[in-house]
């Protein structure tokens, strides 16, 4: 059984095609299907089929998914035999929104950076729903979210902070625009997002939605810091995790906009399968997620 037919199993599963696995890999898309092909000779079980333009894997695949896992995990450990014994290396993946990764998570990243400088990192950002799903797909090592919906019983679960949310606009902003509280209004105000599916846009459009307040224009931005920027010039407001925007308000750069949204917060939590614990750069990584939760 060739390894590398394995790894082009998890490759499908992260890209959701052969052809992206191609592409990804630097193979011919011919080559993942002969892959494929003779790894399920080789099992005996049907691996993939096809749902729409994305492929999954079927109920015989996800049986073997653990085993698929394992071994990789043993060739990685097979590979760091010759290494110093204390020098941790291999691949972690974790997943994360860009607000935790930008304005909270850098000093983590840094200290495990500092004591595993061997473990190749891999940081995937998206938005907590797609992160949900690629812990539950078996794609990521560790999830780092804000908790949007409950794990299975083999995924690991512990929350971190529950933070703030807040609607801010730049100073200039005339005082006849800032009423966010009466129903009933059309609003000439942009609405500036970076992710439609972020759970904390969904709590504040439904917010929208429940007091029929209309924004009358959207602006979808590629970042947060974009947004900020945006939001300093006067072109519209965003509601936002108030850590991403607490220097600004202090500063005067941004005003707070009054709301009456209830639970107007969101709570991060981390996520990992307890089946993979034996990865050494995984403990060290959660141990210092622990200490952040702890501090």
């Amino acid at each position: 059984m060739e390894l590398k037919n394995l790894y082009t199993v998890k490759k499908i599963m992260e890209t959701g095609n052969y052809q992206r696995a191609a592409q990804a890999l630097n193979y011919a898309q011919s080559t993942i299907t002969f892959q494929m092909k003779q790894l399920e000779e080789e099992l005996s079980i049907h691996l993939f089929e096809k749902q729409g333009t994305k492929m999954q894997l079927t109920t015989e695949g996800e049986k073997i998914l653990p085993l698929i896992d394992k071994v990789l995990l043993a060739a990685e450990e097979l590979k760091a035999f010759n290494k110093r014994k204390d020098e941790l290396t291999g691949t972690l993946k974790i997943a994360l929104p860009e607000t935790l990764l930008t304005y909270k998570l850098q000093d983590v990243l840094k200290k495990f950076k500092e004591q595993a400088p061997a473990v190749k990192l891999s940081l995937q950002v998206m938005n907590c729903y797609a992160i949900y799903e690629h812990m539950m797909d078996n794609m990521i090592d560790i999830a780092i979210h804000y908790d949007v919906r409950k794990y299975s019983s083999n995924i690991v679960t512990k929350a971190m902070y529950t933070y703030p949310l807040v609607l801010v606009a730049s100073p200039a902003l005339p005082e006849s625009q800032r009423d966010f509280l009466s129903p009933n209004q059309r609003k000439p105000i942009c609405h500036i997002q970076n992710d439609p599916n972020a759970l904390y846009l969904k709590i504040f459009n439904q917010y929208l939605q429940k007091k029929n307040i209309i924004l009358e224009t959207a602006l979808e931005l590629w970042s947060i810091e974009s947004i900020k920027n945006t939001v300093r010039s006067n072109l519209g407001v965003a509601y936002l995790p108030r850590f991403t925007v607490e220097e600004e308000l202090s500063q005067g750069l941004f005003v707070e906009l009054e709301t009456s949204i209830e639970n107007n917060t969101i709570t991060s939590i981390y996520a990992y399968n307890k089946n993979k614990c034996n990865n050494t750069a995984m403990n060290l990584f959660l141990q210092l997620l622990g200490e952040f939760r702890k501090n």
